[in-house]
């Protein structure tokens, strides 16, 4: 039997990690503009971690978590997502000793357990970025200015900046109650999930894609119009914060969000050029979430974003990296000719294909065409006795001899 990957596990393959790497090539940019870190954290954890920040009653707790036992009977997980682990980090490491502020930001594999389908994956990857220690509105506005930024330098201006708020501890209990005096005659409506979820989270039945859901909370009141003072404000600023930068946005009274630790300002980036799947940036504040995992009680906000999604966005092989010369050798002797003047001019930063096979000059030519190589060089008898040989733009057909040497070759090439 043949082996094959596992199902929602997918290879990266040669013409698409081109892409990959412009976007993580430009979010390091811009993170760095922003005074962002890079942090690493492991892509596993202890079980406990997940369940303390995400919440017990989510659907990525209760369904979704690559979760075992290892061999020393330690419940572990596979990060479904990446906050929790930089806050672990940040809370082990005491990381606010040094700066009460810290801006960090990660990219790599997270893991759920969850139908494979169009840009949504079991392994899947994303880049986010977290500030913790600043609860100053300033802060939300310039995380979603960075994040449109960073959306603008990769040349996808289509999604939507959606914001709301979901309040803090003080006002959503009351919300929650009024929302579930509203759903409470309409639970036969609602599907499955949202019935279970009723009294543990019935928030979620907002932005739920089940019809009949959407159907029942039609009216529903919103936790925009029950806000507490302080969290009016806040939000209030926020708007006036992204207006005066011209940061656009509009309102989603209905936008929830799947992570229990969100309070105050949530966000998501949607598009509708990826079918039901519209969010590929999402996030929000949670200022409680470090003082619950055990740290100090420091306010935090950020975002995550799903790279296969953006790559969904990003049109066309404008990516891919092509050689600058292709080397033709014509007899056995050039072939070494071609050999050592290949690994010099790659020392000199030079991206250079031969051919191994002494394959003919017909050959080699298609090989050079094939590659998208900007320029052939031929070595034969004839130019090793001469020591130069003609170098040929395959664009243009414009031929120059230059010494087999690798600076005067670099030279010509205008590298």
């Amino acid at each position: 039997m043949a082996l094959t990957a596992i199902k929602g596990f997918n290879d990266i393959l040669p013409g698409e990690v081109e892409k990959w790497q412009h976007i993580e090539m430009t979010a390091r940019r811009v993170f760095s503009l922003y005074g962002f870190d890079e942090i690493r954290v492991p892509i596993m954890e202890k079980t406990e971690l997940f369940a303390r920040s995400i919440g017990d009653v989510t659907d990525i707790v209760e369904k979704e978590m690559y979760s075992f036992t290892d061999k020393g009977d330690n419940r572990v997980t596979l990060r479904p997502e990446g906050t929790a682990g930089v806050m672990r980090s940040l809370i082990e490491n005491k990381l606010y000793a040094a700066d009460s502020v810290n801006k960090l930001y990660y990219m790599g594999p997270m893991f759920r357990y969850e139908r494979p389908q169009k840009g949504r994956y079991r392994q899947f990857h994303q880049i986010g970025a977290e500030i913790t220690g600043v609860a100053d509105p300033k802060v939300d506005a310039q995380v979603l200015t960075m994040l449109r930024h960073l959306f603008a330098e990769l040349g996808i201006h289509e999604p939507t900046l959606e914001i709301n708020s979901l309040g803090c501890p003080d006002c959503r209990p009351a919300y929650r109650e009024l929302l579930k005096d509203f759903l409470r005659g309409k639970l036969s409506d609602l599907c499955d999930d949202c019935r279970r979820r009723f009294d543990t989270n019935p928030l979620r039945a907002l932005d739920c894609k089940a019809a009949g859901c959407k159907e029942a909370t039609a009216g529903a009141p919103a936790m925009l119009d029950h806000l507490c003072t302080p969290c009016d404000e806040h939000f209030a600023a926020v708007k006036r914060f992204l207006e005066s930068v011209g940061t656009e946005y509009r309102l989603n009274s209905r936008m929830v969000r799947g992570l229990d630790y969100y309070t105050r300002t949530t966000f998501e980036l949607v598009t509708g050029l990826l079918g039901s799947q519209s969010a590929v940036a999402a996030g929000g504040r949670y200022d409680g979430l470090i003082a619950d995992l055990g740290g100090p009680s420091l306010p935090g906000i950020g975002f995550a974003m799903g790279v296969e999604r953006l790559a969904l966005l990003l049109e066309g092989d404008k990516f891919r990296v092509t050689p600058d010369l292709f080397i033709v050798a014509l007899d056995e002797e050039s072939q070494g000719v071609a050999f050592k003047v290949m690994c010099d001019l790659q020392r000199h930063g030079v991206s250079v294909e031969i051919d191994y096979e002494g394959k003919s000059m017909k050959s080699q030519m298609r090989r050079a065409d094939k590659l998208s190589c900007r320029f052939t060089l031929i070595i034969g008898e004839t130019e090793r006795a001469a020591g130069t040989a003609p170098l040929k733009e395959m664009a243009t057909g414009r031929q120059v001899d230059v010494a087999l040497d690798a600076v005067p070759i670099k030279e010509a090439l205008g590298i």
